[in-house]
């Protein structure tokens, strides 16, 4: 074949995909430092998290938002039929996983700004950003583990028991029943109270109230209200 045809086929790709020579290195630029930024967003998800049940597949798809974010943005920036056609796939992505703490939603956020900052092409402002937020984070979250958090604690006895069990509930910081279930085997009482992660040795004395069949605390989701 006349290589003419080869040439002009090559031509036609590398228009079709807008994948320029002098592209390449600025784009993996990018993705390298926004590949970065995302792993200290997920070290600072990791130090900071409060919740029950980690997630690590969560927390890893805060470094691939923070990675694509930024590719998007930077396709969407060179080419303007491109954004045309990136604002209409995106607009049909429906996301059904469920975020359980509001605070997911916040580093999920975070990661999709960081991206969108690199794109854009202010790297300093992403980079100041990521550091000064991450350090405020770790600030708040050092303060919440000095601080009292909530729980919940699950009490099985008998009813002669009833009497002890209200006189050492009274005793715990911010107790209060949640609920009560009276059955003929014995009495489940459900308590929400507060207490520092140090403090949680009273539960041991609850089994030594005679007719206390068992004690459990739990960590819990939400936060009491005071």
């Amino acid at each position: 074949m006349d290589s003419n045809y080869f040439t002009t086929l090559r031509s036609a790709f590398l228009e079709l995909f807008n994948f320029q020579t002098n592209q390449v290195v600025p784009l993996i630029g990018s993705i390298l430092v926004a590949f970065l930024l995302g792993l200290f967003i997920y070290v600072i998800y990791r130090l900071t998290f409060s919740g029950v049940v980690y997630s690590k597949t969560f927390n890893m798809s805060l470094v691939m938002l923070t990675m694509v974010s930024t590719m998007v943005i930077l396709f969407m920036s060179n080419n303007l039929k491109l954004s045309l056609g990136m604002v209409g796939a995106l607009s049909i992505v429906r996301f059904r996983t469920a975020i359980k703490d509001p605070i997911d939603t916040v580093f999920m956020f975070w990661a999709i700004g960081e991206g969108i900052a690199l794109g854009a092409g202010f790297v300093l402002a992403a980079v100041v950003g990521v550091l000064l937020i991450g350090a405020l984070m770790l600030a708040l979250a050092s303060s919440k583990k000095k601080a009292s958090l909530p729980y919940l604690l699950i009490l099985h006895y008998e009813e002669r028991a009833s009497k002890s069990v209200k006189a050492m509930i009274a005793q715990i910081p911010y107790a209060r029943v949640k609920s009560k279930t009276v059955q003929r085997e014995g009495i489940e009482l459900a308590v929400e109270l507060r207490v520092k992660s140090s403090e949680t040795g009273f539960v041991d004395k609850f089994l030594r109230v005679d007719g206390v069949y068992d004690a459990t605390l739990i960590a819990h989701q939400g936060d009491l209200i005071s």
